[in-house]
């Protein structure tokens, strides 16, 4: 599912009523007909997953950046970083998963720019395979290439997976099962990119905004 609409319609505090971290002031939120207030808060979060805009990450070594309060598996270690195309980057380091981020504690860190940092925080989130992934703006740091492998890959990391993508940028709909069209704290869309584009609504004027920036000539 993506979520797409313009600053300030609600999209980001509906992710975290998803995950818990606000308590809905009207309505219910369901999770297999079970009212989610009503669960276990401590075993909720453990099905959820989510990456947020303001993600943070630790002096800490890689790998337990990624695998986080996980055990730690090297095999499902190595595939979440592949998914976020950062083997790379992580086996030029000096120690390579086990090199510390920042030099706050170790002058042997290493400081990764802003888009490794964010593709970090998203082999987290595709580490801990819960059955919920949810990714708010996770390419806002990337640039077009770094985006476009994320996206290439989108499929297959959400594979067995409710999977829940927030994003201003409309690209992310070639891979999306449905879309949900927010406005003003409501949903206002919602559908397949076909049949929104032929509702000539909100969702069409930004997809066609968006598009008519990268079609035009100079």
């Amino acid at each position: 599912l993506l979520v797409a609409g313009e600053n300030g319609a609600g999209k980001s505090t509906f992710v975290k009523l998803l995950c818990g971290l606000y308590q809905p002031t009207g309505g219910k939120i369901y999770l297999n007909e079970m009212d989610i207030t009503q669960l276990d808060p401590a075993q909720y979060r453990k099905m959820v997953s989510a990456v947020f805009q303001d993600f943070s990450l630790f002096a800490m070594p890689i790998a337990e950046n990624v695998c986080a309060m996980n055990e730690r598996e090297d095999g499902k270690l190595r595939q979440a970083l592949v998914h976020v195309n950062l083997t790379d980057v992580v086996d030029g380091t000096s120690q390579k998963w086990d090199t510390p981020l920042y030099r706050i504690f170790d002058e042997n860190g290493v400081e990764f720019s802003g888009g490794e940092m964010q593709r970090l925080a998203i082999a987290r989130a595709v580490y801990k395979d819960a059955p919920i992934l949810i990714l708010d703006e996770p390419t806002s740091a990337l640039d077009p290439k770094a985006e476009y492998e994320i996206y290439d890959s989108f499929r297959e990391m959400a594979r067995g997976k409710t999977a829940i993508y927030i994003s201003h940028r409309l690209s992310g709909t070639r891979f999306s099962d449905k879309i949900a069209v927010f406005d003003q704290g409501e949903i206002v869309e919602y559908g397949t990119h076909e049949s929104l584009m032929e509702e000539e609504g909100l969702y069409a004027e930004l997809y066609s905004l968006q598009a008519g920036l990268y079609d035009r000539r100079a």
